[in-house]
């Protein structure tokens, strides 16, 4: 069996200083908010380019966190339209409608899956304030940083699947915005051993309001000027981040070279592979998805052949029963392309071996 994404030997990789670093914690005696979180949060901060990180429990969190934030700050009102892609994982859509927020659903490019440019123009109104921008599977999507300080617009990004990507300038994701919340979940590119998640920034005022929301709104112990949640980053995942983030680089170099060496053997007409400009490292390849008219079919087939693939996603947002009031919207694109995406294994230490049993599968559907 091939699987989808062998987590244990990808942190076999790192086993010695995993052990060490969590053997360090423990004997710290010391495991909520010390020094192995101060040390990611400036350790992160410094990897994408800003001058704050604020470590949360997960990726939901960092993203209901940032809303709340700029709600106290004044800066968004409940009841403001935000722009987002149709074509994301629900965790978007919950943290606007969490923070009573209205998301505005918006068709993706078919080419890249993501928000552009286009799509925000034609869905703009008087009551939009702000734009999510998810960099799904990995590619980063169109940079509109412009175009939102242009038009007075809030730009967050969502980054729960793109650590380490880069704009064609070298600028890194998580710095394009106002903030972005980033996930550490144990299958991402950078993933902890658990739930996991942080924000980042470039204004000091919200990063440290999140990092007050995260801590139950205490500015200081038993001090509580927010009526703030638990949402904390512990320290035995961070010591754990702290090891993975020196090996983040070389871990999307060799997902790239794995994307590549997909893109130039899968030859079949009945398969659309990710449109991706090899010369950009825009693309960290969380996930490579393709897509196929007959998915499900190929899906059984590849599993019959041992080749374990994923869908992300089967259900768009707003077929969800948690979202019912827009279960009759119609986004033909979005629908589409959840019906055709079948993401195959990829990872750091896939094997040509691996990838060419994978590939002559696909080239034989």
């Amino acid at each position: 069996m091939i699987k989808f994404l062998d987590l244990k030997a990808i942190n076999d990789q790192y086993r010695d200083e995993l052990n060490q670093v969590m053997q360090n914690v423990l004997d710290s005696g010391w495991y909520i908010k010390g020094q192995s979180v101060k040390n990611f949060e400036a350790n992160f901060a410094k990897y994408c380019g800003v001058k704050h990180c604020v470590g949360v429990a997960n990726g939901l969190d960092a993203l209901i966190l940032i809303f709340k934030a700029l709600i106290i700050q004044g800066r968004l009102n409940e009841g403001d339209e935000v722009i987002v892609p149709a074509n994301t994982y629900i965790a978007s859509i919950l943290a606007l409608t969490e923070n009573n927020l209205k998301p505005v659903l918006v068709e993706p490019d078919e080419s890249s899956f993501n928000l552009s440019i286009k799509g925000i123009k034609s869905n703009m109104s008087t009551q939009t304030k702000a734009i999510l921008s998810v960099h799904l599977y990995g590619q980063l999507a169109e940079d509109v940083s412009d175009f939102c300080k242009d038009n007075n617009l809030l730009l967050i990004e969502d980054l729960a699947q793109a650590h380490g990507g880069e704009n064609a300038q070298g600028k890194k994701a998580g710095s394009f915005g106002v903030v972005a919340g980033f996930s550490f979940y144990p299958g991402k590119n950078l993933g902890a051993l658990g739930d996991a998640g942080a924000v980042t920034t470039n204004d000091k005022d919200l990063a440290d309001l999140i990092s007050q929301l995260g801590n139950y709104g205490s500015e200081k112990k038993y001090h509580n000027s927010q009526q703030g949640v638990n949402s904390r980053l512990d320290e035995l995942h961070t010591a754990i981040l702290n090891v993975k983030l020196k090996y983040i680089d070389q871990e999307i170099v060799k997902r790239r070279e794995a994307a590549l060496y997909y893109q130039e053997h899968i030859n079949n007409p009945k398969i659309q592979k990710p449109n991706w400009n090899v010369e950009v490292n825009n693309h960290v390849f969380h996930l490579y998805v393709i897509r196929c008219k007959e998915r499900d079919i190929l899906q059984t087939y590849l599993q019959d052949k041992g080749i374990q693939t994923v869908i992300h996603y089967p259900i768009p947002p707003h077929k969800q029963k948690a979202y019912s009031n827009w279960n009759t919207l119609s986004f033909p694109i979005t629908e589409q392309i959840h019906k055709e995406v079948l993401s195959l294994p990829i990872s750091s230490i896939i094997t040509k071996e691996e990838q060419n049993q994978v590939i002559n599968a696909l080239n034989e559907f």
